[in-house]
């Protein structure tokens, strides 16, 4: 094989290649945002820990996997469970005390100083931590939630696409220039 071939079949792969990555991240970014829900798989969630509370455990940034529970009214001391406060956000925290047979926890995030100010309903728990954190992720992924992440996932690749385009463009008229002026 010639290196001209291979050049060209390199050049092929990249361009199905940097195509798909751009659909790819254009159905994500879309799913998740006409849904609207963290992505479920087989009773599994990623959830982003954007706090230092549980720290050096789970580390600010990183992304941990939750075990979506029914029964919410199962946890012990010492489990780490994820749930929703008052004001609706979510928090990962360590139980530090059962309290009414489960039917409300007393947390404590790890590096702070004591309990947390509200008993956490069992209704509010969504889940328990599985052990499982990809460090410092959570910065991109909260990147790509961004109206300016949405933008650099849609608009960025989809302009090296237009720009591929127009360079492909440029060799056709090349070529077919030098097809006319052989004609002559």
């Amino acid at each position: 094989m010639n290196i001209k071939r291979i050049v060209k079949k390199v050049y092929h792969f990249l361009t199905n290649v940097l195509f798909m990555l751009l659909v790819t991240m254009l159905i994500i970014v879309l799913f998740f945002r006409i849904s609207g829900e963290d992505p479920n798989i087989l009773g599994y969630q990623l959830k982003m820990v954007m706090s230092g509370s549980m720290e050096p455990d789970i580390k600010t940034g990183s992304i941990i996997t939750i075990k979506l529970e029914d029964e919410t009214t199962q946890f012990k001391k010492g489990d780490v469970i994820t749930y929703i406060t008052k004001e609706k956000n979510l928090m990962t925290h360590r139980i530090v005390e059962v309290g009414n047979d489960g039917q409300f926890y007393i947390t404590k995030g790890d590096r702070n100083n004591g309990p947390d100010a509200e008993p956490v309903l069992h209704q509010n728990v969504i889940g328990k931590y599985t052990g499982f954190t990809i460090p410092y992720v959570g910065y991109a992924a909260n990147f790509i939630q961004s109206k300016q992440g949405i933008m650099f996932l849609i608009i960025v690749p989809g302009l090296l696409f237009i720009l591929y385009a127009l360079l492909i463009f440029g060799r056709i008229l090349q070529q077919l220039n030098r097809l006319a002026d052989k004609g002559k």
